[in-house]
């Protein structure tokens, strides 16, 4: 499973042209799933975005949690973040899990991080055109990786 992690001062998601999900700040995940995925990368993923300390402090440090700043979560499942490219220039996407697997994980992704996070779950159309728009801040992006935890 994997995520890329942007901190925002506001991020949305707009299908067929209207708003369908909108928060203020906190994170925006771009979720990517495999076919392999399971339960234990669910757990550790979450776990993971929910306890980032990626937010100011008094100090101007980064060391703050989504929770200690009252921030808000947008989850956008992005299957392109599982693109081979290692071969030609159109990128393969055979790692990707179908929806049939993929579907089912990223409900549970979304329900595990809301018993991790105070604030609601804001999600986007899963298989849908999105036209997704945010305010990065910082910019602050991190990709994570559930099968590489580096």
């Amino acid at each position: 499973m994997r995520a890329i992690l942007q901190r925002v001062k506001e991020a949305s998601v707009t299908v067929d042209g209207e708003i369908v999900s909108k928060i203020g700040t906190g994170f925006l995940v771009l979720l990517g799933i495999e076919a392999e995925d399971n339960q234990e990368d669910i757990e550790w993923l979450s776990g993971k975005i929910a306890r980032m300390r990626v937010f100011s402090d008094a100090n101007d440090a980064m060391n703050l949690s989504l929770e200690d700043v009252g921030g808000e979560i947008l989850v956008v499942s992005q299957f392109t973040l599982h693109a081979g490219t290692k071969k030609g220039n159109r990128p393969s996407f055979i790692k990707a899990a179908r929806p049939e697997i993929a579907i089912p994980l990223y409900e549970t992704f979304v329900n595990e991080l809301s018993t991790l996070i105070s604030t609601p779950i804001q999600t986007g159309v899963f298989g849908a055109m999105m036209d997704v728009a945010l305010v990065n801040d910082g910019p602050v992006t991190l990709f994570i990786d559930s099968k590489n935890k580096e």
